[in-house]
């Protein structure tokens, strides 16, 4: 825990700091006297902040805002990403304790193992840290819809939110937040199954234009009335994952297909109303944007997870294949995930016919 970190780290840190400015003290030329430093105190705040920078440890930037009202000055408006997932016991007292000393936080990791978080620290975070940009609140299944209005409210400058595993938002309150939160581009919703509806897409989709990665898994009342209305108003869309969402049919990936040009994963795992009408269209979208419709896409999809589509046939599927040089089945570079389809294992990339090709795609991989 943060109150067992010794404070002699910090003194001896700080004894090593002296001999190097007296030695520089001792070389300087006529440019004056250097400044005296007698202790931790009369470091320069700019000093201070990168020092507590370099450690590189969430938990010494924590003991060391508590040593003094200037090192907490300091490294409030010094530090602009912290993560906590290291705390184990205490997060939701500790979040609270420290949000008022981390105003300038920009990106803020709450993710946890057991849940710990509660409604009162994200409000913490939320009356504080006006500046947020990143927030990670995965696995926090004892929030409630409160903390999705308090961040409406305190952080609209969001533009990656993580609540995924948050299964008891409603999707009134995710509906608020996306009124107030509109510059989000990634948002990660998986398990959330009260909060990812039909009405929460539609709402997304109107006021989140610039959306460019959302994870729907195991969301299984999303239809495809949502996810058209996604295609629809995001059509900046990167990466959509909808695995689990057992309810959508082709009309969801032809929607995203026509819709969403820059689309480069697609994740549609146990999504067994997928037939090869969804495949072809896929296909058929890298054809468009040939045509100069599309002509900033270069190479299209690079990720497709179509295990468990059991409907699903060779000849569509390779059809897709032939179509995103960036999908392969070989294990080097496995990018288009078949499993479970037993149908579907005559299904090959060009690596994979042509073994030398594979190789030395390898090769200039690791080159970098």
């Amino acid at each position: 825990m943060v109150s067992g970190r010794p404070h002699g780290e910090l003194d001896s840190w700080f004894k090593s700091l002296m001999v190097t400015s007296s030695s520089e003290r001792g070389q300087a030329g006529s440019g004056g006297p250097a400044p005296t430093l007698t202790g931790w105190k009369d470091l320069p705040m700019e000093l201070l902040v990168r020092i507590i920078s370099t450690v590189g440890d969430d938990r010494m930037v924590i003991v060391a805002s508590g040593v003094c009202t200037g090192w907490r000055d300091a490294l409030g408006w010094g530090v602009t990403n912290l993560s906590l997932t290291w705390c184990k016991l205490s997060m939701n007292n500790l979040m609270i304790s420290l949000a008022h000393k981390f105003t300038k936080l920009q990106v803020l990791t709450l993710r946890q193992n057991k849940p710990q978080l509660e409604d009162s620290a994200v409000e913490a975070v939320a009356n504080y840290c006006h500046d947020l940009r990143e927030l990670d609140l995965s696995r926090s299944f004892r929030l409630s819809d409160r903390s999705l209005y308090a961040l409406a409210h305190g952080c609209p400058r969001l533009t990656r939110l993580n609540i995924s595993g948050c299964s008891s938002f409603s999707d009134t309150a995710l509906i608020y937040l996306t009124c107030r939160c509109k510059n989000l581009k990634c948002l990660n919703l998986c398990g959330c199954v009260k909060a990812v509806t039909d009405r929460a897409l539609q709402a997304i989709a109107q006021n989140c234009g610039q959306l460019q990665s959302l994870n729907l898994g195991w969301c299984d009342d999303v239809t495809d009335k949502g996810v058209t209305s996604l295609a629809s108003g995001c059509p900046d869309l990167r990466a959509v994952d909808s695995c689990g969402c057992v309810l959508i049919t082709d009309e969801s990936v032809v929607a995203l297909a026509n819709g969403c040009p820059h689309l480069r994963s697609l994740g549609l795992y146990f999504c067994q109303n997928i037939t090869d009408r969804a495949m072809y269209s896929l296909a058929n979208s890298r054809v468009k944007s040939k045509r100069g419709r599309w002509d900033a896409v270069k190479d299209g999809l690079a990720n497709l997870n179509i295990s468990q589509c059991t409907a699903l046939t060779p000849p569509a599927v390779q059809a897709v294949c032939d179509s995103f040089p960036a999908l392969h089945t070989c294990p080097e570079r496995h990018s288009l995930i078949i499993s479970g389809c037993l149908s579907l294992t005559s299904v090959h990339c060009a690596c994979a016919l042509h073994p030398h090709r594979a190789g030395r795609a390898l090769m200039a991989n690791h080159a970098y």
